[in-house]
């Protein structure tokens, strides 16, 4: 080595340098996979958390709680999890879920509540067009509960895959009323566009929809998943997750 340039040494340090770097002192990337409904508050926290975790990258992937939950069972690779519904998590073999947040129905209308709804027995009225979601999405089960315990019966002008797909219908002329969560609501582009709007109801808080957060087993960085879960629950969690109308919680 005493031949060696000190070019050549300079080199070897780099390649050195890259390949410890490589074998687990270099950027580490954990992988949530989130609702999509979370995809505005855990898109936040996760850049706060990449901001105070330097060389950690958080990779989101959103989609429905129940087809996250069934790719996790079948082996893909995840370090958390975080569903709408005691049901999809379940469904993922994750233990010790925590549930950090809730949200609750409201009837979406489209701007200025043609139908004049105000609550769950209007959307029985007669001439009223109800959009409501399929009984396997977290809404349509939500539904089913607040209309049951509400004492009315709705026959639905069409049963939509998600609430996304609900809110179009409402927000098209299509329907009179949705039944959707709050969240769906806030965060949805037609809302945005002053196209539709919430409508609050009493018995929606019998059919609030939890949401969980757990460790995926297997995961190997155990460490940065419960400080992410930290983060979810610290007051920064709750504000964001306020700010996007959940009902954070932290028990």
């Amino acid at each position: 080595m005493n031949h060696v340039t000190p070019v050549i040494r300079m080199a070897l340090a780099a390649v050195l340098l890259a390949v410890t770097g490589c074998g687990g002192g270099g950027r580490q990337t954990l992988t949530v996979f989130a609702d999509t409904s979370l995809t505005g508050t855990f898109g936040s926290l996760g850049r706060t958390f990449e901001a105070t975790h330097p060389g950690v990258a958080v990779r989101f992937d959103f989609g429905g709680s129940e087809a996250l939950a069934r790719r996790i069972a079948g082996g893909a690779r995840a370090d958390l999890f975080a569903a709408a519904g005691e049901a999809a998590m379940r469904a993922s073999g994750a233990p010790n879920a925590r549930v950090f947040a809730r949200d609750s129905l409201q009837i979406a209308v489209p701007k200025g509540n043609p139908a004049h709804i105000a609550n769950l027995k209007d959307l029985a009225a007669p001439g009223v067009t109800v959009a409501l979601c399929t009984e396997r999405a977290p809404c349509g089960t939500g539904a089913g509960i607040a209309l049951a315990d509400a004492g009315v019966t709705v026959t639905p002008a069409s049963r939509e895959r998600d609430a996304a797909a609900a809110l179009t219908k409402v927000g098209r002329g299509e329907a009179d009323a949705a039944l959707v969560y709050r969240t769906d609501v806030s965060t949805d582009v037609r809302a945005a566009a002053g196209a539709v709007e919430g409508v609050d109801v009493p018995e929606a808080a019998r059919a609030a929809l939890d949401y969980l957060v757990a460790t995926v087993p297997g995961t190997e960085h155990m460490s940065l998943t419960r400080e992410f879960v930290d983060l979810v629950l610290s007051n920064e969690g709750r504000r964001v997750l306020a700010g996007a109308g959940f009902t954070p919680v932290t028990g």
